[in-house]
């Protein structure tokens, strides 16, 4: 595996209009309350296999599903980033929480927390945070996670408490509030179980007695919320989830798989499209009819409109490193689409011979620790073009390959938009071609550099009388020189 100086870039591409779930809209006739729990440092894997009845039963009446966070460079698996991403709803580089202690750096006061943007949108509704991680409401690492502008806000220090002592006060002052007081949106953060993964590792009998002591604290919420008298009058919506994972051993902060481990839990099933963490915060928005275009997350149980997710995935064939029953890779394309390998070099790793589709738990496995991990506004399955990966494996020639998509319609438009997302070194060349009607391709973009998760709008002049338009993504003169990610393309008409 050579390894270059430079950097990788990623190519993504997301949904520019994004539809509201009627499945997570509220019936007229009830009130909407909406309850967030974050539980530092748990994993999906051991609540499943755990004595966790209370967020069994959220499983069992709802969803859960296993999420991957970023890794360094883009942000560390740490409380900070993992936090504020949570509830923000926008992805490290954009609120900027790259640690546990942050300062004046971040861009929290451009991105707030869910519960801050409630209170704008609609000062009528109450909202409620209460945590034993102090730089979560207090200002104690820099600008608090969750603001000032938050109705009631609780703060219990764990460490100067004892955590396991902390969270049963949080469990008992959250339960008696949810249920006299019935707040509209609330979090309630437990910090124990990651104390007990930093003491005994997520293997430890200590992790397990502290997650199943936390199941039983939001038992008591559950119960709580239940046993208001108004309770057949209200929709309650519980959504439950974590900052990072942990290992076996113990620690948090690299890049494995289980210290990027994350999940949503929520206590509704919303069939769409693939969940992030980023989904938390609009979700809780849209709950009460908020949206917010500037969030890189979407409701949950959105449809996807990306056509590479529809895309059958196979298990490994040459990148033995990873999982036999991960399923992760093809190169069938969707209906429409297709790769052109023609003048594609021999051999090399059979998985990325040419353009790929892939998902983040496939490709990152491929090789830690060189910003596959940053690939994170990409979801479910995205096209990837890996030189660096296909030349872990004899090969001859160099990578070129081209994907191409079907005919848009651009009829009577002036201009089109494309979406679009790459890391570069040596000669290799990614460029986006389009062409009309049949016509020669033209080249509207070539990446000069670098270019990390970015969602890219390229304006292309429709000629006067064309009619249909294809994208071509081309990466050429790869010879073991890093990747390009795509995700999510479309092309949207606009004006003249």
């Amino acid at each position: 595996m050579k390894r270059s100086a430079a950097l990788f870039a990623l190519a993504t591409l997301t949904a520019a209009t994004i539809a509201v779930p009627t499945s997570w809209s509220s019936p007229a006739a009830k009130t909407p309350k909406v309850v967030v729990i974050g539980i530092d440092g748990a994993m999906l894997s051991k609540i499943q296999a755990f004595d966790t009845p209370a967020l069994k039963g959220l499983i069992a009446s709802g969803q859960a599903t296993r999420t991957s966070l970023y890794a360094q460079p883009f942000a560390p698996t740490l409380s900070g980033p993992g936090w504020a991403t949570n509830a923000t709803g926008v992805w490290p580089d954009k609120h900027k929480v790259k640690s546990n202690s942050w300062g004046t750096s971040t861009d929290l006061s451009r991105y707030p927390d869910f519960l801050t943007r409630l209170e704008r949108a609609k000062p009528a509704l109450s909202t409620y945070a209460i945590a034993d991680w102090t730089p979560l409401t207090t200002n104690s690492a820099g600008q608090a996670i969750f603001s000032d502008e938050v109705q009631r806000k609780v703060t219990l220090d764990g460490d100067a408490l004892g955590w396991a002592q902390a969270d049963a006060r949080i469990g008992a002052e959250a339960a008696a509030y949810l249920k006299d007081t019935g707040p509209d949106a609330s979090f309630v953060y437990f910090g124990d179980v990651d104390i007990a993964g930093h003491s005994c590792g997520a293997a430890g009998a200590c992790y397990r007695k502290a997650l199943e002591q936390t199941d039983r604290h939001i038992g008591g919420l559950l119960a709580a919320v239940k046993a208001r008298p108004t309770y057949a009058d209200e929709e309650w919506t519980f959504l439950v989830t974590s900052d990072h994972g942990h290992t076996d051993a113990g620690g948090h902060g690299g890049n494995t798989p289980a210290e990027r481990a994350s999940y949503v839990i929520s206590s509704a099933k919303a069939v769409g499209g693939a969940v992030k963490n980023v989904d938390i915060a609009p979700t809780v928005l849209a709950k009460f009819g908020i949206t917010a275009a500037e969030l890189d997350g979407r409701p949950i149980g959105t449809a996807s409109s990306d056509p590479f997710d529809a895309v059958t995935l196979q298990p490994r064939v040459d990148e033995t490193g990873i999982p036999a029953d991960v399923l992760g890779w093809s190169q069938t394309t969707p209906a429409g689409w297709g790769i052109d390998n023609s003048a594609m070099g021999t051999g090399g790793m059979r998985e990325w011979r040419g353009w790929s589709f892939t998902t983040d738990d496939f490709w990152t496995r491929t090789h830690a620790g060189q910003q596959r991990e940053s690939n994170v506004r990409a979801r479910g399955v995205f096209a990837v073009a890996d030189s660096d990966e296909w030349s872990d494996k004899t090969r001859t020639g160099f990578f070129n390959s081209k994907l191409t998509s079907p005919a848009y319609d651009v009829q009577g438009a002036g201009k089109a938009v494309i979406s679009s997302h790459y890391l570069k070194s040596g000669n290799e060349k990614a460029s986006v071609l389009v062409s009309f009607d049949g016509g020669a391709a033209q080249t509207v973009l070539t990446y000069g550099g670098d270019v990390i998760a970015k969602s890219e709008r390229l304006e292309v002049a429709v000629p006067s009388g064309a009619s249909r338009m294809t994208v071509s993504w081309t990466l050429t003169n790869g010879d073991n020189d890093w990747y390009w990610a795509v995700d999510g393309p479309q092309v949207t008409k606009l004006a003249s």
